[in-house]
């Protein structure tokens, strides 16, 4: 293995806008292939994202991929429902794998996924781009301190309005992968498990009351609902509030609530230009406080990168991305139409 990662990506999707920029820039990460099924798509993304990059193959058909030997990891941006077979083929050809979030719409598929790679030796990690931007540290730092006491309760709130270059993501139903709680809820449900996470592990809700708004494809454009997260230690209720709309303006937000006071995450998308903002307020004080800007797809590239070369192991882990899945899969049961 190299000192540089050499990546090869499945697909021409939106998020190669954030993603194929990220690769090129890692320093420990080398761009080598793209393809798309649609014909010269792969090209046009490179050129539009990365005009300046070099000695980057560009094909027409996936497999060509997956069979290059010069690509050793492999990004998978596709749609929601063709992560697992993706997956598994790139595992097959003895590819690493970061996979976009979620990184399957089935829990069987999970544990396909990770026996494979556990077969094959290779690393796979769900991609969840936020989790590597240092302000949620900075959450973390100020809940360990004790800040606001003891969680009690969270609210997680994504949102964006549909554009006619999305509606592919609402064109089929939940069951096939479709809809909002498969495509922008995992980052609040993720969120949530995360805020009543004990040491280090994220928590999994114990009951799910969900509500939603769906359309004539049978795919949720809106949900809301409750986790249950159970009693803490002295019997206090935990709750985990997530709202997902793609009706609604841009938002991503959290907050946690404990019994001495409150911290809030501003905008968890937060680009490389934007001042990351954490706020709280508990025994009377208040701060607001600018971090400095990062780019979180590049840490998250970065650190698989990292993994790989020196046998690490992910930050995110297949049980979180079980938990994730059956999470999400219990809300769409619950919802309510």
């Amino acid at each position: 293995m190299t000192t540089k990662l050499k990546w090869g990506i499945l697909g021409a999707a939106r998020v190669n806008e954030r993603l194929l920029p990220a690769i090129v820039e890692a320093s420990n990460s080398q761009l080598v292939a793209i393809a798309s099924r649609r014909p010269g798509a792969a090209k046009a993304t490179l050129d539009k994202y990365a005009p300046n990059a070099g000695g980057v193959s560009c094909y027409d058909d996936m497999d060509s991929l997956l069979t290059d030997s010069n690509v050793e990891a492999v990004y998978c941006p596709m749609a929601n429902e063709e992560h697992a077979e993706w997956a598994l083929k790139a595992i097959a050809a003895g590819k690493h794998v970061l996979i976009e979030k979620p990184m399957t719409t089935k829990l069987a598929d999970i544990d396909a996924i990770e026996s494979a790679a556990k077969a094959k030796g290779v690393t796979v990690m769900e991609g969840f781009m936020y989790r590597f931007h240092p302000q949620h540290a900075k959450v973390k730092e100020l809940i360990d301190s004790g800040l606001i006491g003891d969680v009690l309760s969270c609210r997680a709130s994504f949102s964006f309005l549909m554009a006619p270059a999305r509606m592919y993501r609402i064109t089929r139903d939940m069951a096939n992968g479709g809809g909002a709680m498969w495509d922008i809820g995992p980052y609040a449900i993720h969120a949530l498990r995360w805020c009543f996470a004990q040491n280090g592990v994220p928590a999994e809700p114990k009951d799910v009351l969900a509500y939603g708004k769906l359309n004539e494809h049978g795919a949720d454009v809106v949900a809301s609902g409750v986790l249950d997260f159970g009693p803490d230690a002295q019997g206090r209720a935990r709750f985990g509030h997530f709202d997902v709309s793609f009706e609604r303006g841009r938002k991503a937000e959290y907050e946690l609530i404990g019994d001495k006071g409150w911290i809030k995450c501003h905008n968890m998308w937060s680009y490389p230009g934007d001042d990351p903002v954490i706020s709280w307020e508990a025994g009377g004080k208040s701060e607001t406080i600018v971090l400095p800007k990062a780019n979180h797809f590049n840490l998250e590239i970065e650190h698989f990168g990292d993994c790989v070369l020196n046998g690490k192991a992910p930050l995110l882990t297949f049980d979180d991305a079980r938990g994730n899945c059956k999470a999400i899969e219990a809300v769409i049961s619950a919802l309510k139409r």
